[in-house]
């Protein structure tokens, strides 16, 4: 697939509707590759944006890393990607992944946010055939976690560690692929486990789930509840709790219970520079598409208002903050 997106073929994609043909702001986003929630959510939200607008035309390119992706914005390179208020701060304290960027704190400055949405449900998933029947039996595997260095990686090597104490290339084999060559590769049963996240039912898992049976592994409630470490990376850590209902992927998926996993928030992300009044615009034209495009893509009731704004320690854009104000939402202080 052309991962070089014009909104004509994202709108394909994502609402079947195509973008101006010419437009006085030609804005530049980037995402993750097809096939993640992340992926359909910020298409989606180009096409709503570029059928309101005449005067605007966002071109998607779904190539490459978030964390890459936030750097070029910030080094005024891109208008629009992929955040996490994770990778945020890992960028402002040149922590991390980031350890090396000598600009670190100008690029954090240059990043704001237009609204942040949910990723959905880390989904840890084996064939069912394969007997891996828990987190522990992923020792001595080989495990995709994401790809290298992204903000997945680190979050689902950091959950590992909670849950097991299991560390990539110690105890289990780090599968280092993309993430479109990695679902292929698990399709090939090149690997034991893939982890992919998205809002069950998630449509990369429905389709695996088609060919063959899967199991997604993950804590029971109870088991949650009697283990401290996997508490603390939840609530000291800040991070989200996902729950993934037993039964909600139907036969093809062998769990008869619910499954306590990770969960996660990401967002998106605007350059500082971007003009008020045009951010502005195109918050309001997606939130005013949003009810109208869940007929036809109920994920989207996933996205709220309240989530939009909750605060991730992260500046909302002054065009998009006037939005939120204008509609009366109530926005934290780390939001402002």
């Amino acid at each position: 697939m052309n991962t070089l997106l014009k909104t004509t073929l994202a709108g394909a994609v994502a609402l079947g509707l195509a973008g101006p043909a010419m437009a006085d702001y030609d804005l530049k986003m980037a995402t993750i590759a097809p096939g993640t929630s992340a992926y359909l959510t910020m298409t989606t939200l180009a096409t709503i944006i570029n059928q309101t607008l005449d005067d605007v035309n966002i071109t998607v390119d779904a190539t490459g890393a978030a964390t890459r992706h936030m750097v070029d914005v910030g080094n005024g390179n891109l208008d629009m990607a992929m955040t996490s208020p994770t990778i945020y701060k890992f960028l402002r304290e040149g922590t991390v992944m980031y350890q090396q960027l000598e600009n670190h704190a100008e690029v954090a400055e240059n990043l704001s946010l237009m609204l942040w949405f949910p990723l959905g449900q880390y989904h840890v998933v084996t064939y069912a055939d394969d007997n891996i029947m828990t987190l522990d039996d992923i020792a001595g595997k080989k495990v995709f976690l994401g790809p290298p260095g992204g903000g997945a990686w680190n979050a689902s090597r950091n959950w590992l560690a909670a849950t097991t104490g299991y560390a990539p290339d110690e105890d289990f084999e780090n599968v280092k692929a993309s993430w479109s060559s990695a679902f292929q590769g698990f399709q090939d049963r090149q690997f034991d486990v893939y982890i992919i996240s998205g809002i069950a039912p998630f449509p990369q898992l429905e389709q695996l789930s088609l060919t063959s049976d899967l199991r997604i592994l993950g804590l029971t409630e109870e088991q949650y509840a009697g283990n401290q470490a996997a508490q603390d990376f939840i609530q000291v850590r800040g991070e989200e709790l996902g729950i993934i209902s037993a039964g909600v992927y139907g036969d093809g998926v062998v769990n008869d219970v619910d499954v306590y996993t990770l969960a996660a928030a990401v967002g998106v992300t605007v350059a500082t520079g971007l003009d008020e009044d045009l951010v502005y615009r195109m918050t309001k034209a997606f939130w005013e598409g949003q009810a109208d495009a869940t007929t036809t893509h109920p994920w989207l009731i996933d996205l709220t208002l309240e989530y939009a704004v909750a605060d991730g320690d992260m500046p909302l854009h002054p065009g998009a903050l006037r939005y939120y104000a204008e509609i009366g939402l109530d926005i934290p202080e780390g939001s402002r």
